[in-house]
């Protein structure tokens, strides 16, 4: 298993989540994301969120306005991340098929996030497909961080087993 001591330098246009700060950065998102459940687009948007955090992909929040927030069912569980806040969760239907706990967001973040209000973050493991511009996403191990890995970012990364101590 890669150890944060084994890790690879970044290529050309790529970033090391090495480089990323803690606490988390928060960055406006170009590249067009988009998020699809059962065949339905959930969310399409130019306007998204990276959070970068040491060791963890990046993880982009949507706002909720090109979130189809039809789909989702808010769920009573709540979580509290050190630094952003309480995160709710939500359960994402489409037609015949569910995906419990898919998405999370922060509707009252802290100060130094408010720009997350009511924004809306998936795990791609949870998805058919997530897409940072024409470049489907992979899911981070583990999930617990829901981080979302393109071929512009290099590990190794945080979530998988062993890796809890990093």
């Amino acid at each position: 298993m890669p150890s944060p001591t084994s890790r690879p330098a970044p290529g050309p246009n790529q970033e090391s989540v090495w480089d990323y700060p803690r606490p988390p950065a928060l960055k406006p998102e170009e590249r067009r994301i988009r998020v699809v459940f059962n065949d339905t687009v959930l969310a399409d948007t130019t306007e998204a969120l990276r959070v970068l955090e040491t060791s963890h992909p990046p993880v982009y929040y949507l706002p909720p306005a090109d979130v189809a927030m039809e789909h989702l069912q808010r769920e009573s569980r709540t979580s509290m991340c050190e630094f952003k806040g309480r995160a709710v969760y939500y359960t994402a239907t489409v037609g015949d098929r569910s995906a419990r706990q898919a998405a999370w967001g922060y509707p009252n973040p802290t100060d130094r996030y408010a720009a997350l209000a009511d924004h809306l973050a998936f795990y791609p493991s949870k998805m058919d497909a997530c897409f940072v511009g024409e470049e489907q996403a992979r899911a981070q191990e583990g999930d617990f961080y829901g981080g979302w890995i393109t071929d512009d970012i290099v590990g190794p990364f945080k979530g998988g087993a062993g890796t809890i101590g990093w």
